[in-house]
């Protein structure tokens, strides 16, 4: 057996009796420095050891060909009726999608930006609406022309009322009216104004009557709408409670759908039958006017992550637009770029990096309002978007996307249909943000460091201060060296 002096030969720490040592004011001084030292320099090394350090890097964004761009908005033009409100897509790829409403959904509002029903459905418009051929035939002025002392009037007295609201000027209402009238003249034939007295047909010039257009919030032209006597009741909107007419314009189609609207009503009584049904034409021809000129837009659109357009406009395939009265101005509530993050993963990671996302809506809550009297020119209004990815890897959430952007707005005049439209262009490069993880070894090796360092530089500077102290009070007693 190992004999226990032999064990006791390896002793790193060796015992000195306490009576052969001696306590000093001076040591117990240091001794306190030292442990609040220790105290501190722990404390310093705990809270660097429990923050988070990362690492940015900039990097090529190596997004597939598969994957696309979600762009989220929800933005209300107070002067832009929902009938004619389009949401378009383009890209320098060649990408082209017009009128979306998939992912899109369209509220009608007043001009305080408050909404005045439930979602506008604009349903399917045929691309190509049939007109008469083109002839020399003659034709009679078959409808009644209304202003707007006289339009009031009529629509109190006259069951069904059909009106056209056109504009000399615009091609599709002169390619309407010789149909147009010839209608009118066969169903003033067939429903005499004074014998009969069921229906109206008749028509308003836009140029002329802007007031009464803009009271009826008609935008397009030719637009044709339908009145019902007792469906007139105005709200706290101020508007008639109408419908448009979407189908086909030859004669034989307007006929047709004017005779459809007076089959129902009884001629003694000129009052609509309760029952309705014989009312509906076919689907897409006939639904609700828009009640209000304003409409706010949200949805979703997922694009390419290429250079390319969201364009917000008033489009219409048998429609014509008056450049000088359509004004795009509108407020933005809300628009970003890339999936929704939950607000309790952001406010993790703002913890990690407070910085970010201050960018990612910084559209959100501004407004871009224009008068398009104030000026000859029609105005459109432009967005820049510089779109830049980050992508944040911490220890909680693997993997976090973030897309934050950059805007700058401008307006700009131009000779054709004003637009509300943001460019985008995504980033060749992506910004990565890794989480740098910590050692507890590491950290438990620092603290030993710290202890063992105070330790014995306390000591060091208590046998300088010790030896000091001995060597000036052998001078004053006048001993030599």
């Amino acid at each position: 057996m190992v004999s226990t002096s032999k064990i006791k030969s390896v002793d790193f720490y060796r015992k000195i009796p306490r009576d052969l040592t001696e306590a000093s004011l001076s040591g117990a001084g240091l001794s306190i420095v030292a442990a609040l030292s220790m105290m501190f320099l722990f404390g310093m090394e705990l809270n660097n050891y429990l923050t988070v350090s990362t690492t940015t890097s900039v990097v090529v964004d190596k997004s597939s060909d598969a994957e696309f761009l979600r762009i989220d908005f929800n933005m209300s033009f107070p002067a832009l009726s929902c009938e004619f409100a389009s949401v378009d897509v383009s890209d320098v790829l060649g990408t082209n999608r017009l009128n979306i409403t998939k992912t899109v959904r369209k509220h009608s509002i007043d001009k305080n930006l408050r909404p005045t029903g439930s979602e506008f459905h604009s349903g399917a418009t045929a691309t190509e609406l049939n007109h008469d051929a083109e002839d020399d035939e003659e034709y009679g002025e078959g409808s009644v022309s209304l202003n707007g002392h006289s339009f009031d009037r009529v629509t109190h007295h006259y069951p069904i009322l059909v009106v056209n609201f056109f504009a000399p000027w615009c091609y599709w209402s002169t390619r309407l009216k010789p149909s147009w009238e010839k209608a009118a003249n066969i169903i003033r034939e067939r429903y005499d104004r004074e014998s009969d007295g069921r229906i109206l047909v008749a028509k308003v010039d836009c140029t002329e009557e802007v007031d009464l257009c803009r009271r009826n919030h008609i935008q397009g032209y030719p637009s044709i709408r339908i009145f019902r006597k007792g469906s007139d009741v105005r709200d706290d909107h101020g508007h008639h409670d109408h419908e448009s007419y979407y189908g086909d314009r030859d004669t034989d189609s307007l006929v047709k759908m004017m005779e459809d609207l007076v089959a129902p009503i009884k001629l003694d009584s000129q009052m609509i039958s309760s029952d309705n049904s014989s009312t509906k034409l076919e689907t897409g021809l006939k639904r609700p006017a828009p009640v209000t000129g304003g409409c706010r837009i949200e949805g979703f659109v997922r694009v390419k992550k290429v250079p390319g357009n969201l364009v917000i406009s008033a489009r219409s395939a048998a429609h014509s637009f008056d450049a000088s009265q359509m004004n795009m101005s509108h407020v933005i509530s809300s628009f970003s770029f890339g999936k929704t993050i939950t607000p309790k993963v952001m406010s993790d990671i703002k913890i990690l990096l407070p910085h970010l996302g201050r960018s990612h809506d910084r559209l959100n809550g501004n407004s871009y309002v224009t008068n398009p009297r104030d000026s000859t020119e029609n105005v459109t209004i432009e967005h820049f978007l510089q779109v830049v990815k980050t992508e944040v890897m911490t220890r909680s959430y693997k993997l976090v996307e973030e897309y934050e952007y950059t805007a700058h707005s401008s307006l700009v005049h131009s000779l054709h249909i004003p637009v509300a439209k943001f460019h985008y262009e995504p980033s060749p490069m992506q910004v990565l943000i890794t989480e740098n993880p910590k050692s507890f070894s590491h950290f438990l090796t620092n603290v030993c460091a710290i202890i063992g360092g105070v330790f014995t530089v306390a000591g060091i500077l208590d046998s300088i201060l010790h030896n000091t102290m001995r060597m000036v009070k052998k001078v004053e007693l006048g001993k030599n060296f």
